[in-house]
């Protein structure tokens, strides 16, 4: 099974990865950076050498080229192409909804992030693009702002059972 954690930046995906492989045994793929090691290059490079659109593509390429279950720890953008969504929507997907205070508080030393720099107003936009987009990807969403990465991997472990159980409706 691929489980797919999306959510804007700065929601804790990869930190929920982490723990979400131990509660589940299964291996975990950070998504960025697979690419990084694909292209030989930072996730920042690509962006000012070749662009946003260039770094998407490498996402769709890297979704189409999947094989192994795993949980797999997706970069904040990778909703904004249609493509991508029907490859995620292929495994169990899972939003991580944290509020923009939350991602602000959380991201505000970040200086790695090629779209976290810039204009509040462009990241609040984006933010608020990305909204509807996670939740209509998602099969289950998980309200993370005070949950700590074990509760949320415990929540989402629990939510596998019941999604294998047969029972689908997370969305709230």
């Amino acid at each position: 099974m691929k489980i797919f954690l999306i959510g804007f930046m700065g929601s804790g995906k990869s930190t929920v990865a982490g723990h979400l492989s131990k509660e589940i045994n299964l291996p975990y793929i950070e998504m960025d950076q697979q690419i990084e090691e694909r292209e030989g290059m930072k996730i920042s490079a690509m962006f000012e050498q070749f662009g946003e659109k260039y770094f998407r593509e490498m996402e769709t390429k890297f979704l189409e080229t999947l094989k192994e279950d795993a949980i797999i720890s997706t970069g904040g953008g990778v909703v904004v192409k249609t493509e991508n969504i029907s490859h995620l929507k292929k495994g169990f997907v899972v939003f991580l909804d944290v509020s923009w205070e939350e991602i602000c508080s959380r991201l505000e030393n970040d200086t790695d992030r090629p779209l976290w720099r810039g204009e509040d107003s462009e990241k609040k936009k984006r933010y608020e693009i990305r909204l509807p987009l996670y939740k209509s990807a998602a099969d289950t969403i998980i309200h993370a702002d005070t949950k700590t990465p074990q509760q949320i991997a415990r929540e989402i472990a629990g939510r596998l059972k019941q999604e294998h159980r047969g029972h689908t409706n997370h969305k709230e």
